[in-house]
C-alpha cells in the first residue's frame, strides 16, 4: 500500500467512515489514477471532467456509482491532499428521485408466508416489518428484541449508529414461534443458529 493510500485510509478511519465505505472510496480512487496511469496526487481539474465523462458515455456505470466516485475525489483532494479548491472541479449531479415499488397487501402476504422453513419466514418478516438491512438482520441477536416496550434493538447499522425500529404484534408472535422451535441461545445471533 502506497503511502498516500495509507494516509487516506487512515483520514477516513479518524472520520469514522465504515470499513465498507473506506474499501469503496479507496477503489474509486485507484481507478482514477489507473486510468491516466499515475498517481492521483498529479491528477487535477484538467482531469476530473474526462474522468467522469469516460464513467458516464463509456462505463456506463449507475448513478450510484458516479455519485461515489465523485465523493471519494472530493474526500481525496479537501481531506488528504488538503486541496480544497479542487471540489469546484469536481461536479456532483443532480439527485434523482424515483417512486419506490411499493406491493399490495396480498403481494406482500403472499411473500412472507412462501418459505417453508420457519427460520426463513421469520428471517423474511424481520426485515420486512422492522425495515432491516440483511447485515443489522445478521447481527440481530435474541436480547435485542425487547417484547415489553415492542421495539427492536439494532446495534451498529447503517452509519455505524444504534436505532430502535418498532416490533409489530405480529412479528413478535412470529418470532416467538421461531424461538420455541429452534431455541437459540440469549447471546447467538437469530440469523445466524
Amino acid at each position: 500500500m502506497t503511502a498516500l493510500r495509507q494516509r487516506m485510509r487512515d483520514d477516513l478511519q479518524l472520520r469514522n467512515y465504515s470499513e465498507h465505505t473506506i474499501r469503496a472510496y479507496l477503489r474509486c480512487v485507484a481507478e482514477f489514477a489507473q486510468h491516466f496511469h499515475t498517481s492521483p496526487e498529479h491528477l487535477g481539474p484538467e482531469h476530473v471532467r474526462p474522468y467522469q465523462l469516460y464513467l458516464v458515455q463509456q462505463k456506463h456505470v449507475a448513478w450510484t456509482t458516479f455519485k461515489q466516485t465523485v465523493c471519494a475525489l472530493r474526500f481525496f483532494y479537501q481531506t488528504t491532499l488538503g486541496v480544497p479548491w479542487m471540489i469546484e472541479h469536481i461536479p456532483h449531479p443532480r439527485g434523482q428521485h424515483k417512486l419506490p415499488t411499493v406491493l399490495s397487501r396480498t403481494e406482500v402476504a403472499a411473500l412472507l408466508t412462501a418459505p417453508p422453513n420457519l427460520k426463513h419466514r421469520a428471517m423474511l418478516a424481520t426485515l420486512y416489518a422492522a425495515g432491516l438491512r440483511v447485515s443489522e438482520l445478521c447481527a440481530l441477536q435474541v436480547s435485542d428484541i425487547e417484547s415489553p416496550r415492542m421495539v427492536i434493538r439494532v446495534r451498529q447499522g447503517k452509519g455505524q449508529r444504534d436505532r430502535l425500529v418498532m416490533l409489530s404484534p405480529r412479528l413478535l408472535q412470529l418470532l416467538r414461534q421461531y424461538w420455541t422451535h429452534y431455541q437459540p441461545p440469549c447471546g447467538s445471533s437469530l440469523a445466524g443458529h
